[in-house]
């Protein structure tokens, strides 16, 4: 069921608890990792602090927290409502809900609007997570967007292809880590495509570097960004290859990328504040009319960057972009942007990071790995898991991966070259777990 859809009327606060002298916030989360610092946001002391989480999820569950419920997927609606409600039985009717991971923006959004608390609502959200919806909206804005068309069946596909030149890029309208993404060469792969399960999309391939952008916009501008050239694709990762990026130095490049990213941020959040994460595609050998590379939308979405940005920007850059993002789900204020945070500049350090496949299908139990601190155009910090350890089938699919490693140097060529060298020496080996608990 989708996070629009409703199965029964609105909850009343009357039929709840009152919360008492302190305020009851859910929070649904499903990492393990700390990519937000829940504790940090808000006084679990001062608040009663519930949170709702997977069982891997309980990781980074802080040990304060006033009530935890498990469920076997947060993007779940309907089962994170009974929850929700259950809690409210409990602890008094939510006054805020936040839900950070991009997949559970939708169910955060829908019980907001359910227990009208402040935040995002679903309309505000839709245009980040549907991505035929954005990419109309970048279009009717008259700003750069690659063709596009719902795919609704084989048909559409071969008419796009036929219309626009083969090949074509297939994918979800509401995925996300590149799950179900397939290129298509020609209309004799088109059969084989699996259009029934849910909403796709068909867009014209686009050979041309991919680039991401993370950071706040106001409604109007950027407050604090910064721009980053991939070193393969998410696309790549799903198939074996490493997936890096490193922050881009070049005042011409970050020019031509400031100026489109606030006009596609203008399009989809005109007015409203939010965090983001945005893909471009850039052509060094296409320029615009004011001589700066030319920079087409790919695909943005209203929360922070996966992997190891927020880490990168917390450590690097002094700027918690998941605390900017908590903020906006619970109606308040940002956090001020130190002046170095603001903008790209010649003198502050370049961030980057890699990502290794895993190393065999999850579940699976790590046999070998190596760390790569320390050495020579090497990580600052990494998460490597030890041998023995087991990386889960969980859905924060970049979070359990065969190795996260994150890169700071004076320049984007050097860090460039230390995430290249990582990847080259890095070693991680693993058996399935289903192989090493039935012969142990």
């Amino acid at each position: 069921m989708s996070a629009t859809e409703k199965s029964h009327p609105e909850p009343s606060p009357e039929e709840f608890a009152t919360a008492g002298s302190r305020p009851h916030v859910v929070v649904v989360n499903r990492w393990r990792e700390r990519y937000a610092e829940f504790t940090r946001y808000i006084d679990h002391a001062a608040n009663r602090v519930s949170y709702v989480t997977t069982e891997v999820g309980t990781g980074s569950v802080p040990d304060e927290a006033h009530d935890v419920v498990l469920v076997p997927a947060t993007d779940d609606l309907e089962r994170v409502r009974a929850e929700v409600r259950a809690l409210a039985a409990r602890h008094g009717a939510p006054d805020r809900i936040v839900a950070l991971k991009e997949d559970d923006l939708l169910v955060g959004a829908a019980l907001r609007e359910e227990w009208n608390v402040p935040g995002p609502r679903q309309p505000e959200q839709i245009v980040f997570r549907d991505k035929y919806v954005m990419c109309r909206a970048v279009h009717d804005a008259g700003l750069d967007v690659p063709d596009f068309a719902a795919a609704t069946d084989a048909d559409a596909v071969l008419e796009f292809g036929e219309a626009h030149g083969w090949p074509v890029i297939v994918k979800p309208r509401t995925g996300s880590s590149s799950a179900g993404v397939v290129r298509v060469d020609g209309p004799e792969q088109v059969a084989a495509l699996a259009l029934d399960a849910d909403p796709m999309l068909v867009q014209a391939f686009v050979d041309a570097a991919i680039c991401h952008v993370d950071g706040v916009f106001d409604g109007e501008r950027l407050l604090t960004w910064r721009a980053s050239r991939y070193l393969n694709t998410c696309l790549g990762f799903r198939v074996g290859s490493f997936l890096g990026s490193v922050e881009i130095d070049d005042p011409r490049v970050n020019a031509a990328i400031e100026k489109a990213a606030t006009g596609f941020l203008g399009a989809l959040s005109p007015g409203r504040a939010t965090v983001f994460h945005l893909e471009v595609f850039l052509d060094d050998d296409d320029r615009d009319a004011d001589g700066l590379p030319r920079a087409r939308f790919l695909e943005c979405g209203a929360r922070v960057g996966g992997a190891e940005i927020p880490f990168l920007w917390r450590e690097v850059h002094g700027y918690d972009l998941m605390h900017a993002a908590w903020q906006l789900q619970v109606d308040g204020p940002l956090p001020p942007v130190p002046a170095s945070a603001a903008a790209p500049s010649a003198t502050e350090e370049v961030a980057g990071w890699m990502l290794v496949p895993a190393p065999a299908e999850r579940p699976c139990r790590i046999t070998e790995s190596t760390s790569m601190t320390g050495r020579h155009q090497g990580p600052y910090a990494e998460v490597v898991l030890r041998p023995g350890e087991v990386l889960p089938d969980a859905d924060a699919y970049y979070e359990h991966v065969g190795g996260r490693f994150r890169f700071r140097g004076a320049a984007a060529a050097d860090v460039e070259a230390a995430v290249t060298t990582t990847a080259r020496d890095f070693r991680v080996h693993a058996e399935p777990l289903t192989f090493s608990t039935t012969t142990a």
